[in-house]
């Protein structure tokens, strides 16, 4: 159905946001993703539960198709038409100390939630970017710097607010929709609509953690000492490795430029005396061409990475094991520094907490992953071409252990069946069926939907 100019005029009039058609340059609303930015017919720039609940009915009126954006780190494909709710009016992050929980609306970033968190000595599971979008972020599980000692992020919600595709506003807890709790927590986005969730905040004011810095040439035998060294540190500390390209350009500090760094990143909820004598045997792994380690306040967690903060065009993919071969690890570095613009490597050591299925279970997949491995390619042309078969021949030789893949850290377009492998097959069936429940007509465009499972073929069921 086509959208005329008075149809989004009497939307205009039931929401208290902004509606507007789409004039503006798609690359103004692309967010932190600069590939494929959304072309919607309308955009709405939400601001309460109440004008996402008259979007949502209006689209589906309309014959019309709903994607949601907050600060957009994770967009994989691009909306053609439809609806786009820009939910990043709606950040007014609420704290409650003495029940150690916040309401976290849906444009709120993590960064949003630690300002207001951090008075009270209380901190999200939030992750190593803190301006990524919390709620999005939630949906996908959540693996952030406290994750060993806590779990997900998802695990810690405790009820949410949502849209479902009937545009119903919905209060969804483990005994109100009790199978969209459950779904929600880890199942990804494209179930409802979530305008906000009430999340545990966790009694941490600071942390133990920074980055050691190698090069790669110089140091290979750094992933070793890490990969070992994980298998034995407790759960309050966790860490990942990164292994950056740097480019041999002015621009880039001189300790790093023109090398493929190592950078071994380590958050520890604990004492600094532990902290120190547990990340020993990391200082003696090689050269250390940075050494940032020291006590954060938690308003600071973003430091411990140091990630780049600015939009860029990327195509990334993660799978999760159950073992990590070090030898395998220090391949793929090698490897991925050879492709055509570099590639980043990142590795999360999982295991601890998140191993263990919270008091209310939740769509969380693979729990006995003990690391993610990823790669990320930034593509300077925005030509993704090409890429996601250089990352898989990448990623090959981690199948012997390989449980699935990631979703929260795929940034791409996939099948149906590579979005399941992201759960067991019971829960991938369990999820399309509830997507198939609260959206059968397919109103709400997510990222990498979860299929309904097909019906049993007449003819199989002849031959049983």
């Amino acid at each position: 159905m086509e959208i005329t100019k008075t149809d989004i005029q009497a939307l205009d009039q039931y929401v208290d946001g902004t509606v507007c058609s789409s004039t503006q340059a798609p690359e103004d609303r692309a967010g932190a993703q600069l590939l494929a930015p959304h072309h919607p017919a309308v955009v709405l720039e939400a601001r309460c539960a109440e004008d996402v609940s008259r979007a949502v009915a209006f689209a589906a009126d309309h014959g019309m198709q709903v994607a949601v954006q907050a600060t957009g780190h994770g967009r994989t494909r691009a909306l053609d038409g439809g609806l786009l709710i820009d939910t990043g009016c709606m950040r007014e992050v609420r704290v409650d100390a003495a029940t150690r929980r916040a309401w976290v609306p849906a444009g709120a970033t993590w960064q949003d939630v630690i300002e207001q968190a951090a008075p009270h000595g209380l901190a999200p599971l939030s992750g190593s970017l803190p301006t990524v979008g919390a709620v999005a972020y939630t949906l996908g599980g959540g693996v952030g710097l406290l994750a060993r000692r806590y779990g997900y992020s998802a695990d810690h919600v405790t009820r949410f607010e949502a849209v479902t595709a009937d545009g119903k506003i919905r209060q969804v807890s483990p005994e109100d929709e009790p199978d969209l709790f459950w779904a929600l927590r880890g199942g990804g986005g494209n179930l409802a609509v979530v305008t906000g969730m009430e999340i545990d905040l966790m009694p941490v004011a600071e942390l133990y953690g920074g980055s050691l810095m190698f090069d790669l040439a110089k140091s290979p035998e750094v992933l070793t000492a890490w990969t070992m060294w994980t298998r034995s540190v407790p759960e309050a500390m966790t860490s990942a490795v990164v292994v950056i390209p740097f480019p041999d350009l002015p621009m880039i500090p001189a300790d790093v430029r023109g090398r493929q760094v190592v950078q071994l990143q380590v958050s520890f909820a604990g004492p600094e005396e532990q902290g120190r004598r547990l990340v020993e045997p990391l200082l003696r792994a090689g050269s250390q061409l940075r050494n940032t380690l020291r006590t954060l306040p938690y308003m600071q967690s973003g430091a411990v990475s140091d990630e780049p903060d600015r939009p860029a065009a990327y195509r990334g993919k993660s799978v999760l094991v159950d073992d990590l071969d070090p030898r395998a690890l220090t391949a793929l570095a090698h490897r991925a520094g050879t492709t055509p613009g570099g590639c980043t490597v990142g590795v999360r050591h999982l295991g601890g907490a998140l191993a263990r299925t919270p008091n209310v279970p939740n769509a969380v997949g693979h729990r006995s992953a003990q690391y993610s491995v990823g790669v990320l390619s930034l593509l300077h042309d925005g030509d993704p071409s090409g890429v996601s078969q250089v990352q898989d021949e990448l990623l090959a030789p981690f199948a012997l252990h390989r449980l699935g893949l990631s979703l929260n850290f795929t940034f791409g377009p996939l099948e149906p069946d590579q979005v399941r492998t992201a759960f067991t097959p019971a829960d991938a069936d369990r999820l399309g069926e509830i997507t198939a429940r609260y959206d059968p007509r397919g109103v709400l465009y997510a990222n990498h939907p979860i299929l309904a499972p097909a019906p049993p073929n007449d003819s199989d069921a002849d031959l049983i």
